[in-house]
């Protein structure tokens, strides 16, 4: 996977995060006050723009690495991904998935720790 490649990624999720950011203030304002999930949906467009922003970062690196990039991914759809079903109102042992994401998260975090950057090959 190319840094471009990894660039475009960041920028699909960072368009889907402002996009759910600004659909749940506008389109889900009610059903979300009524599911009293405001601050639920909230958390998960902090979480999934911030690793967006991460995902970029990483991307701007000339070896990125992918390994950091894919956990990063699981974590969003895991963890935002299982808080915005839960502030729809879906069934709550959609919350088995929210330690799972953050556990991505902080594994992507981790991974880029040890190793910024893939090493050359060869």
């Amino acid at each position: 996977m190319t840094s471009a490649i990894v660039i475009r990624l960041a920028a699909i999720l960072g368009f889907l995060g402002v996009g759910l950011g600004a659909f749940g203030a506008h389109g889900l304002e009610e059903l979300l006050e009524k599911n009293g999930r405001v601050d639920t949906w909230e958390l998960a467009v902090t979480y999934h723009l911030i690793h967006a922003v991460a995902i970029l970062a990483i991307g701007a690196v000339q070896k990125p690495n992918i390994r950091a990039v894919w956990f990063l991914v699981a974590g969003i759809v895991c963890f935002p991904g299982s808080l915005y079903l839960l502030s729809l109102n879906c069934p709550g042992w959609i919350a088995v998935f929210a330690p799972a994401g953050g556990i991505a998260l902080l594994v992507g975090w981790t991974l880029l720790v040890w190793r910024p950057m893939e090493k050359s090959a060869g």
